[in-house]
């Protein structure tokens, strides 16, 4: 679809991001979204680690964001559920990586071609240094074309 929208280009200052600390880095087409928080006073729990709301904070809305983009203006996406499973403590800083390939783009057309709605579920990791998994995150997504219907 392009460039990405100017409003993303600001999104490292969205308050609830910016407030626990949490960086994001995306690719020009939105099809990469690579996103870091490191342990601070201010994002860390009771007992010294990544709170949970920041690390779940970490994976919020980027799918939804990076779908909108590239699907284009035809089509409505919406965050509809998300689970999160907190594997270890999370100490230092943390990363989560999202990605979109071109075939994910296009299965997701062909389905909404022949369906009005669908309902897909990406799982992203938030990880260490170490690459080790510190919580697995499943979104899942309500999408349909905007002459699908009238109700979203």
């Amino acid at each position: 679809m392009g460039r990405k929208s100017t409003r993303l280009r600001w999104i490292n200052l969205y308050p609830p991001l910016l407030g626990a600390g949490i960086r994001v880095h995306m690719s020009e087409d939105l099809r990469a979204v690579d996103v870091e928080m490191k342990l601070r006073w201010w994002n860390r729990n009771y007992v010294g680690t990544h709170f949970g709301g920041s690390l779940y904070s970490m994976t919020d809305a980027f799918y939804m964001l990076m779908l909108l983009q590239n699907l284009g203006r035809d089509y409505i996406v919406w965050d509809k559920a998300a689970t999160i499973r907190f594997r270890k403590p999370g100490r230092g800083t943390v990363r989560a990586e999202f990605r979109l390939s071109q075939q994910q783009l296009d299965d997701l057309r062909t389905q909404l071609a022949q369906q009005e709605k669908i309902e897909p579920v990406f799982t992203v990791y938030v990880r260490d240094a170490h690459g080790e998994v510190i919580a697995e995150v499943e979104k899942l997504l309500y999408i349909r074309r905007k002459d699908a219907g009238s109700r979203a």
